[in-house]
């Protein structure tokens, strides 16, 4: 009878203690969550920013290549200059046809000086300049500004942790009005996005591929844009030859495009 009475008495302490423990590392994990708080949308997209392009003002150069069913159907040839997201310029030097054809962005506001015509023609930045790749794929190329970034998700893809952010245009002058992008979580890395129209139509994706030293940083040096509307039809953008370069301000203007033609 003296054994049993002493069990009885020690099961409710052993299971005191043993309810004591886990609430100590349930409270340690706790502190642990609140000392690294999640990583905002705002600051992924950033740093994702900063992986594709310099901040600083830089010039490369862009190869497009667009083909239908695997078979090319035009190339075109391009150096861009940029300083920051505000101001672009994007010479064509191919084809032969279009060379000393310059877009030239300020803000918002883009703006196409021709060869044959005196006077500069305004243009959108969501308008197709060859093939998948509109005007605003390459003179306004960073998110940071003209969207607004919400963190919906962090799937783990081929092995791969990822965060998956939905972007919704700031106003109807940016070149899509809502972006779906998924960036890889160690190292900030553009996986691939899909562009939506204002209606929420899907109309193309982009992959980003072959990450190599380029301007100094590891970058996407190959962007597949696929078409959601015309089955078949790709456009590859490859970026080669960037460098930091000096850029006054004078550069993005009218009046100095004038003195290039």
């Amino acid at each position: 009878m003296a054994t049993s009475v002493v069990i009885a008495r020690t099961a409710p302490r052993r299971k005191s203690r043993t309810l004591l423990l886990l609430l100590g590392a349930l409270s340690i994990m706790a502190s642990s969550a609140t000392a690294q708080p999640a990583i905002s949308a705002e600051e992924i997209l950033r740093r994702a920013d900063a992986v594709r392009f310099p901040q600083e003002a830089f010039e490369v150069g862009v190869d497009i290549r667009t083909t239908v069913d695997g078979k090319q159907t035009c190339k075109g040839v391009y150096k861009v200059l940029s300083k920051g997201n505000e101001n672009s310029l994007v010479m064509t030097l191919e084809p032969a046809t279009e060379r000393g054809q310059i877009l030239l962005m300020k803000g918002r506001d883009l703006w196409v000086f021709l060869p044959s015509v005196s006077q500069p023609v305004r243009l959108s930045l969501a308008q197709r300049l060859v093939g998948q790749v509109s005007n605003g794929d390459l003179a306004r190329a960073n998110f940071v500004g003209d969207y607004t970034p919400k963190l919906v998700d962090a799937p783990t893809v081929d092995g791969t942790p990822l965060y998956v952010l939905e972007l919704t245009a700031v106003d109807r002058a940016v070149t899509y009005q809502r972006v779906r992008y998924w960036v890889q979580q160690r190292n900030y890395w553009p996986y691939k996005a899909e562009f939506y129209s204002l209606s929420g139509r899907l109309l193309k994706t982009c992959r980003y591929e072959e990450f190599h030293r380029l301007g100094g940083v590891i970058r996407p040096t190959k962007l597949v844009m696929v078409d959601a509307i015309s089955q078949g039809e790709e456009s590859t953008l490859q970026y080669s030859d960037m460098k930091l370069r000096e850029l006054p301000d004078r550069i993005f203007t009218k009046d100095y495009l004038k003195r290039l033609q």
